[in-house]
């Protein structure tokens, strides 16, 4: 049998049609689920990228391997830590992947036979390129056992669709760049700003209205929705599909505009940690198959060693999701714990009916110390219930205080090293802001757009001047 592993960079769940989205954004996807499994509440356990893929090819939790952060100098991972790739070519499968993530740690490409770096001269990757490259490499290598794993990033900002496929997400001949529309407003003023002018909106222009970005956003996976079909149809025409066992999965979601996230993935709300999860493989995986219970990321990583034939290590924290998905249990937990710190340093405790969050360092963000919410009454997370139920509050809080404790058994916190050091993403800003001529503390009392700008201006003309 064969193994297509995909990463959906930033894909969150509630954009796609078979976790009950309106729009036509997934209709491959949707069919990819109805002909095997769906896990309705996975979660991304560490977030962003860095942690959580870590996490899923180690399936170990980031308080265990010490990657809790994103783009930080501080972290490594020891080589002694079980890595899937390499477990599987330790058993002779041709391991490959079409993936870009050895440009931010080397340890992305450890047990990879064929590393196909998939990194271009400008920062978006686009899906029909990782297509480009993987197509050659399954038709040399067909007739292996082989896991390949690919990387698709066009849910990531920026958004950069082809223009025929906004059309179907934003209403006909309403203007993005209309002045009198003012939603942009609180983006373009967020403490973030710098950050995102650099990286996204310069891209975009002048955008007034947030709902096109969004409308962009679902183009984007409506795009990539067609790369998972040529996928699938080059499967079918090499003989692959029938023994193929593909594993859909994202590595965090996307915020929108909540919780005064702009088109990001930092906070450890739904919109972010809870991650579309399907697994396909005919004739194993019985067709139809929803999910209900709680998994984690960390649970794939021994779901395809067993598939492979292989026995997990015992030492990580990810558990078989076989079992659930032969109906004989409904998830690998009873609660998750969540943990993010690159924008911000949080961490939190998720159960079948309630979030908590503890929040250490807000970064850019205005955010309360404590948030609990009721997800069953409230699944988009707007009432804050941390002071009107302080009993449950402290009682979370305190289970998740001793889940830390006994996890780390006495080992420093990752968190709390890489908090001394600063939040990853915050000295980002703070290097974009001292270029400018304003510190952080200032930006964060009156984060201004034209305050920025004009400094970006002055010092671009300085920079000119010497030229």
């Amino acid at each position: 049998m064969n193994i297509v592993f995909v990463s959906l960079d930033t894909l969150r769940a509630s954009r796609l049609g078979c976790y009950g989205y309106g729009k036509p954004t997934s209709p491959y996807m949707d069919r990819i689920a109805s002909g095997g499994v769906l896990f309705e509440r996975a979660y991304a356990a560490d977030i962003p990228t860095e942690a959580a893929h870590t996490g899923i090819f180690t399936g170990k939790l980031g308080i265990h391997t010490g990657i809790v952060s994103h783009g930080s100098p501080l972290t490594h991972l020891p080589k002694g830590e079980p890595w899937l790739p390499a477990l599987l070519r330790s058993e002779g499968v041709a391991t490959a992947a079409v993936d870009n993530l050895y440009q931010l740690k080397e340890w992305f490409a450890r047990g990879f036979r064929y590393y196909i770096n998939s990194v271009g001269n400008e920062r978006h990757i686009d899906g029909r390129t990782v297509n480009e490259l993987a197509f050659p490499w399954i038709r040399e290598h067909k007739r292996e056992r082989f896991f390949l794993f690919l990387h698709y990033w066009d849910a990531h900002t920026p958004y950069l669709p082809p223009k025929e496929y906004v059309a179907p997400f934003y209403e006909e001949g309403r203007d993005p760049f209309d002045p009198s529309n003012r939603s942009m407003e609180e983006a373009y003023n967020h403490a973030a700003y710098p950050f995102f002018k650099h990286h996204h909106y310069d891209r975009l222009g002048e955008v007034t209205d947030t709902a096109y970005i969004d409308a962009l956003y679902d183009a984007e996976v409506r795009y990539l929705d067609d790369r998972l079909r040529e996928l699938d149809e080059l499967l079918i025409a090499e003989g692959l599909y029938e023994n193929t066992l593909l594993v859909l999965f994202g590595d965090h979601g996307e915020s929108m505009t909540e919780h005064g996230i702009y088109w990001d993935h930092c906070g450890l709300y739904e919109t972010t940690v809870r991650v579309p999860v399907m697994m396909r493989w005919p004739g194993v995986i019985p067709a139809g198959r929803r999910v209900t219970g709680l998994v984690q990321q960390v649970d794939l990583m021994p779901t395809v060693l067993e598939a492979a034939g292989l026995r997990p290590p015992p030492s990580i924290d990810g558990k078989s999701l076989w079992p659930i998905i032969r109906g004989e249990r409904e998830g690998t937990q009873d609660r998750i714990y969540l943990s993010e710190c690159a924008w911000q340093a949080s961490r939190g405790l998720v159960t079948a009916d309630h979030k908590f969050i503890r929040t250490y360092d807000a970064g850019p963000y205005v955010r309360a110390p404590r948030e609990l919410y009721d997800l069953r009454a409230d699944p988009e997370e707007t009432v804050n219930l941390a002071e009107n139920l302080p009993e449950l509050s402290a009682r979370m809080e305190q289970e998740l205080e001793q889940w830390v404790e006994r996890e780390l058994g006495g080992r420093p916190d990752p968190m709390a090293v890489q908090l001394k050091a600063g939040l990853p993403f915050r000295n980002r800003i703070d290097h974009i802001l001292r270029q400018c001529g304003l510190s952080w503390e200032e930006w964060i009392r009156n984060p201004r757009r034209h305050l920025f700008d004009e400094a970006l201006a002055k010092t671009r003309s300085v920079g000119g001047d010497r030229q």
